[in-house]
């Protein structure tokens, strides 16, 4: 009887497992142009909806202010964009999956160019509870660049699981592109931010996002239901 309980019980737990879902947002599927508008501010993709894009006032590495919002003109823009960047992907062949990127700010370059927008943060609230996420960052480094420190943290109902940095290499001499890949874990969480910082305050920094990767778990009372189903099926088998 009880190895009876043991089989059902691992069955219950391979099946929340199988529950577990790995999701991979790679904007390819969109086409290239702006993606809000003032009348449709909202951008939700693959269970992910981005919001408080470019919301904070901070200071540009060349020491001139911009405010939080995506009006005036001293905002760095809260358009969320796609780009096709053909070319930044023939220039780092193993960078996220050709030949789209997610960028936020006012304008965008057509074709298979592209000019990387100036982000300041962006949050992204995931529509089921993740317990590891990846996101791939095209960036500029060196140059005005150096010193930059880029963000990526998880939080649960406001509180933060994890978070990663990155601080942006200051070799001097001119910018140049480069690429890297954050990660969290560490534990469940519903919402994710990516934001750059300068000493203490915001600032801007030019990137274009792609294959934001999610692990999602499932919700909370599956496991319960899961299980109490696997005990009511033992009693009936007694």
């Amino acid at each position: 009887m009880k190895k009876n309980m043991v089989c059902i019980s691992a069955v219950a737990l391979m099946s929340v497992s199988a529950m577990a879902d790995i999701s991979v947002s790679t904007y390819d599927d969109l086409t290239e142009g702006f993606q809000t508008n003032d009348f449709n501010p909202s951008f939700h993709y693959n269970g992910v909806t981005y919001f408080d894009r470019n919301n904070v006032d901070g200071v540009q590495t060349d020491g001139v202010r911009f405010v939080g919002g995506g009006a005036g003109f001293d905002s760095l823009g809260d358009t969320v964009m796609v780009e096709n960047a053909t070319f930044f992907y023939d220039e780092f062949p193993t960078f996220g999956s050709r030949s789209n990127g997610l960028t936020f700010g006012r304008s965008f370059v057509p074709g298979d160019n592209l000019s990387i927008s100036r982000l300041s943060t962006v949050s992204m609230a995931l529509d089921t509870n993740a317990d590891f996420a990846s996101i791939e960052i095209g960036f500029m480094e060196n140059g005005v660049w150096g010193g930059d420190v880029m963000h990526f943290e998880a939080t649960l109902r406001g509180v933060v699981v994890d978070s990663v940095e990155l601080v942006i290499s200051n070799l001097g001499g001119r910018d140049n592109a480069a690429i890297t890949t954050l990660s969290v874990g560490g534990g469940e969480f519903d919402t994710l931010r990516l934001f750059a910082t300068l000493g203490d305050e915001f600032t801007a920094m030019p990137m274009i996002l792609d294959n934001l990767t999610v692990n999602t778990v499932p919700a909370p009372g599956t496991l319960a239901l899961l299980m109490g189903t696997a005990g009511f099926m033992n009693r009936r088998r007694r």
